[in-house]
């Protein structure tokens, strides 16, 4: 988990110094820094940090880092939604359960489909209660991160 944390990190410090204007050159880059991580972990790296690709006006688009001020209003509705709503979060294998305050499952769910979520590939709400399906290979320490990152108020 640390490692996955640490890699975000350098991620973003690359992204920051380099103009990398796709993703096999900062996989190379990673690689000189000692990271050795597949594409398929890489782009969810680039959608868990909101990287997006940016004209630079004549040659071509490079990767950017978004501005913590261009979080839509909505966003930091849905991820205040996720914060006063959840109780607790427990797993058995990919499936989550969370547990939210009374009502308020539906919204959190919401909230967690239209943040996009790397990790989770579906929810279903109850009342109080909402079931998650993680994606295939993610694991709940994955899923945790993410909500430390996007989420980082949220008691998990």
């Amino acid at each position: 988990m640390r490692e996955r944390q640490n890699r975000l990190s350098k991620i973003k410090e690359l992204i920051k110094i380099h103009r990398i204007d796709s993703q096999d050159m900062l996989l190379e880059l990673l690689v000189k820094e000692g990271y050795t991580v597949t594409q398929a972990t890489l782009s969810r790296d680039l959608k868990m940090l909101k990287v997006g690709k940016i004209s630079d006006g004549w040659s071509g688009y490079y990767y950017a880092l978004p501005d913590n001020d261009l979080i839509s209003e909505s966003e930091k509705s849905y991820i205040q939604d996720v914060r006063r709503g959840v109780l607790s979060i427990e797993f058995s294998n990919n499936i989550g359960v969370i547990k939210t305050r009374q009502g308020h499952a539906d919204s959190v769910a919401l909230a967690l489909d239209i943040l996009s979520i790397p990790e989770i590939l579906g929810t279903v709400a109850g009342d109080d209660t909402i079931f998650i399906i993680l994606r295939e290979g993610m694991t709940k320490e994955d899923l945790l991160e993410s909500f430390k990152v996007r989420i980082p108020e949220i008691d998990t």
